[in-house]
C-alpha cells in the first residue's frame, strides 16, 4: 500500500513524484521519537488529566501492542492520535474500553477524589460507572431497526425502558435531523445520518470520556464537516473529553486540541495540535504536504 508522496527535482525542469510505502513511513516516523517527560504529558493536558494512561502494556492473546504507553488528557480536551498503519492508534481505545489484554500500567478516569482505576473493568461497567463510551468505526447501527430502536439499544444498561425512552427523547430534541427520521430504518440513511445515529446512540448514557474511532471513515467531505461539527459541540458545549483516532490526520489535528504520533506501540512525539500541522515531517508523513 502507498504511502504519502513527496516531491523531488531531478536534473530536468519539473520534479519526480516519490511515493512512500507504509514501511517507509513507520521507518521514517520512528527517527523522530524522542522522550517525553510525563510532565510535559500532563501539561499538555492543562496538569490537570481527567484521563490517564500510564506505562500501559496491551495486545491481543500473547501479542503485546501497545509498551509503556504514557497518555493524558483533561476534562473538556480533545487529543488526536495518528500515527502509521499498524502504530496500534485503535488498540489504544480498544485497551481502555476493556477489548485487549492488559499485561501491565493503569488506566484512570476523573479527577481529585473521584479518580478512579479502570484498568480491569470490564466495557458494561466502563460505560455504566465510569461513564466511558466507544463510539466504533462505520457500520456499527442495525440496518434494520429503526432510529429509534438504534437510540434504544444504546440504554440497554439502563434496565428501565421509560429510562432509555426519555434519553432517546433528550437525543430527538438535540438533533433534529434524527428525530424528523426517528420511523426509518436506519439502513435508509445517509452515510452522514449514520454516522450521527452511531454518535447520538452512544450519549444516550451521557458519558463523561467519548473514545471515537475513526469519525471520517466512508464519509463524503459535506458529512465529514459535519461530524466534525457535532464533535466540536459535544466537546466545547457539553464538555465532553474526547480521544479520538483519525485516519485524515490534518483533519483530525485541527480539531484536537492535542496530538500524539504513535509509532510501534509508543509515543513518539506529543504536542498541541496546532503545532503538530506546523511540523514539516508530520506534513511530509502524514499530511501530504
Amino acid at each position: 500500500m502507498a504511502g504519502p508522496m513527496a516531491r523531488a527535482a531531478g536534473y530536468h525542469e519539473g520534479s519526480v513524484d516519490l511515493v512512500l510505502s507504509v514501511d517507509d513511513v513507520a521507518r521514517q516516523a520512528e527517527e523522530l521519537r524522542v522522550e517525553i517527560p510525563e510532565s510535559e504529558l500532563k501539561a499538555l493536558a492543562g496538569n490537570e488529566p481527567f484521563l490517564s494512561i500510564r506505562n500501559l502494556r496491551a495486545g491481543y492473546g500473547n501479542m503485546e501492542i501497545l509498551h509503556d504507553l504514557t497518555l493524558h488528557v483533561g476534562r473538556g480536551q480533545s487529543l488526536c492520535l495518528i500515527g502509521p498503519n499498524g502504530a496500534g492508534k485503535s488498540t489504544v481505545l480498544h485497551s481502555i474500553y476493556g477489548f485487549t489484554q492488559i499485561y501491565g500500567g493503569e488506566i484512570t478516569v476523573g479527577s481529585g477524589s473521584d479518580r478512579r482505576d479502570i484498568t480491569h473493568l470490564g466495557s458494561e461497567r466502563k460505560l455504566k460507572e465510569a461513564r466511558v463510551a466507544y463510539i466504533m468505526q462505520d457500520k456499527s447501527v442495525f440496518p434494520n431497526m429503526t432510529v429509534e430502536e438504534n437510540l434504544l439499544m444504546g440504554g440497554y444498561l439502563l434496565h428501565s425502558h421509560a429510562k432509555a425512552k426519555a434519553a432517546a427523547e433528550r437525543v430527538f430534541d438535540k438533533y433534529s435531523r434524527l428525530a424528523a427520521r426517528r420511523s426509518h430504518a436506519a439502513k435508509v440513511l445517509s452515510g452522514g445520518e449514520r454516522r450521527l445515529l452511531e454518535i447520538s446512540r452512544a450519549l444516550v448514557m451521557e458519558p463523561d470520556v467519548l473514545l471515537v474511532d475513526e469519525p471520517s471513515i466512508g464519509l463524503e467531505p459535506r458529512f465529514i464537516d459535519m461530524v466534525f461539527e457535532i464533535l466540536h459541540d459535544l466537546q466545547h458545549q457539553e464538555g465532553k473529553t474526547i480521544l479520538m483516532v483519525e485516519q485524515n490526520a490534518k483533519k483530525g489535528l485541527e480539531f484536537a486540541d492535542i496530538g500524539y504520533v504513535l509509532v510501534s506501540g509508543e509515543t513518539a512525539m506529543a504536542a498541541t495540535g496546532n503545532a503538530l500541522l506546523e511540523n514539516p515531517d508530520v506534513g511530509r508523513l502524514f499530511l501530504g504536504g
